[in-house]
């Protein structure tokens, strides 16, 4: 990735920028990322944790505990309610960030669904995408 990424939330109280390459990209289908979001999934991107710095505010946390028995917490605006961040026990040093948070969601480019097994019948779908009912392994 030639540039950095940037983003925040809608309000401009949290702005962050995002330096390296993408571990992955993503949709997830879960039933925690449809009611975290309010829709049939959650577009993110895994970034390593050391490549993103905020440049402005400090998000707050929601966590939960994930089908991995692992906490997940949710970082989002305090002021506004914009999803930003999810981290996870799981995966320590990376930072997932919300696609629909970059200042350019177009450069979001997924690689794979996860969690369609949770996905609604409604819910979009690109078939050219790898598809995995739960998390891969």
């Amino acid at each position: 990735m030639a540039n950095a990424l940037t983003g925040g939330c809608a309000c401009g109280a949290i702005r962050y920028e995002c330096s390296g390459d993408p571990a992955m990209a993503l949709n997830c289908y879960c039933r925690d990322c449809q009611r975290s979001g309010g829709t049939a999934m959650a577009s993110l991107m895994a970034m390593p944790k050391a490549g993103v710095k905020l440049l402005k505010g400090e998000a707050r946390y929601f966590d939960i505990i994930g089908e991995s028995g692992k906490k997940v917490s949710r970082g989002f605006c305090a002021n506004c309610g914009s999803g930003l961040f999810t981290r996870g026990e799981s995966f320590p040093d990376v930072l997932g960030i919300k696609a629909a948070s970059l200042d350019d969601p177009n450069q979001f480019r997924p690689g794979m669904n996860i969690y369609t097994s949770s996905a609604p019948a409604w819910a979009p779908m690109s078939d050219k995408l790898q598809a995995f009912a739960k998390m891969p392994g």
